[in-house]
């Protein structure tokens, strides 16, 4: 812990000085991830980009208070133990510097594959009227990328099942019989609602699905992840280190929209999303992981969201970007562990729902929980 402390004390800018006037405020986009084609569990277009919420304080001046209060209640209290401080809210820049200084330390060895595990989670809402309730289906999701260009990348998939997301929407399960599979209708088109004939529709079940493993040659033969355009594997590595030539080289492919569609998207957003990809997803080296962090922490759309917890209940601090979308307001936060500089999970929280989307202000609408990545010289056989 402090460590942690003293990386956040020296990462606090002059600007933060406790005696100086504290801004709050700031705002948001979203993300690239890895490549494979072909669909998901559901039957639904694969998303080959990882999408990833606000209040911003000078937590740097925090952080000093912390040590104060260290220091002032070690001797002990003849009264008893002096009441523990409240935790402070890190501002976005101290998070993301001392994130970086913690990446950059991280121990690497390159191998045959770069394996990633994750868990990804959608809420649909289904149901009529009244008895309108959530559903949260979450898929398993292993990848297994070659080092080497020629190599096949192995991809394993699994549905986990469908379940009602919060305990009043088990209550409303209940109330419509407890059913074991779900027709979950999926708007085709920006502003598309139930009923309009402009929605697709899936079934989920209750049950598990069965892991699914396939292999397929990497696109063009070399070609691994997106990052503003498919990269090799040695694009990826060769990726420079410096937050301001790592910026300049991806904002080369930034053409004025985000990253899966053509609505507008202003620079600072679309590199929040790019960057959370490479953060989150990608083996680029231990310092450009950190250049990355730095380079964010540089942006004035990137916002602190304080202490939060991931969906496997791992805590970090959060950091996040506003978007205006065909859905609504949706933050973009990415949870990130300090101790680590390990990105832990992003979500999409629904702050202000548009007309006719469905989906309540404040639910976790997608996450996305990191559970494994590292070198490896193993695939499935």
């Amino acid at each position: 812990m402090r460590d942690v402390l003293h990386t956040l004390r020296q990462a606090r800018p002059a600007e933060l000085d406790p005696d100086a006037p504290v801004d709050e405020g700031v705002r948001r986009a979203e993300l690239a991830r890895a490549m494979a084609g072909g669909r998901d569990v559901h039957g639904a277009p694969r998303r080959r980009v990882r999408p990833v919420w606000g209040l911003s304080l000078a937590g740097a001046v925090a952080a000093g208070a912390i040590a104060a209060a260290t220091l002032a209640t070690a001797g002990g209290d003849p009264a008893g133990p002096a009441p523990r401080p409240a935790e402070p809210v890190l501002d976005a820049r101290t998070v993301l510097l001392a994130a970086a200084d913690k990446a950059a330390a991280q121990p690497e060895t390159m191998r045959a594959y770069w394996h990633q595990s994750t868990v990804s989670s959608h809420l649909y809402m289904v149901g009529k009227g009244a008895d309108r309730y959530g559903v949260v289906v979450r898929d398993r999701a292993e990848t297994w990328t070659p080092s080497r260009p020629g190599m096949k990348t192995w991809t394993l998939q699994q549905n986990l099942g469908a379940a009602p997301a919060t305990p009043a929407d088990a209550a409303a399960w209940r109330r419509a019989g407890s059913p074991a599979a779900f027709e979950i209708e999926v708007p085709v088109a920006p502003g598309a609602e139930p009923g309009t004939g402009r929605v697709k529709t899936f079934q989920a079940k209750t049950a598990p699905g069965r892991p699914q493993v396939s292999s397929s040659p990497l696109v063009d033969g070399d070609k691994v992840f997106w990052l503003g355009r498919n990269v090799t594997m040695k694009e990826l590595r060769s990726l420079p280190s410096d937050p301001e030539r790592l910026k300049a080289g991806l904002l080369r492919r930034y053409e004025g929209h985000g990253t899966e569609s053509d609505r507008p998207m202003a620079s600072d957003e679309w590199l929040y999303q790019v960057a959370r990809g490479l953060v989150m997803d990608m083996p680029v080296k231990p310092e450009v992981r950190a250049g990355a962090f730095r380079m964010l922490a540089g942006l004035p759309a990137v916002k602190s969201v304080g202490r939060a917890t991931d969906p496997k209940g791992r805590k970090g601090n959060a950091i996040a970007v506003d978007e205006q979308t065909g859905r609504g307001v949706i933050r973009h936060q990415m949870i990130i562990d300090l101790s680590s500089g390990a990105a832990l999970a992003s979500e999409d929280i629904v702050l202000k729902p548009a007309a006719g989307s469905g989906l309540p202000a404040g639910r976790t609408a997608d996450s996305t929980v990191v559970l494994t990545t590292e070198w490896t010289d193993a695939h499935p056989r």
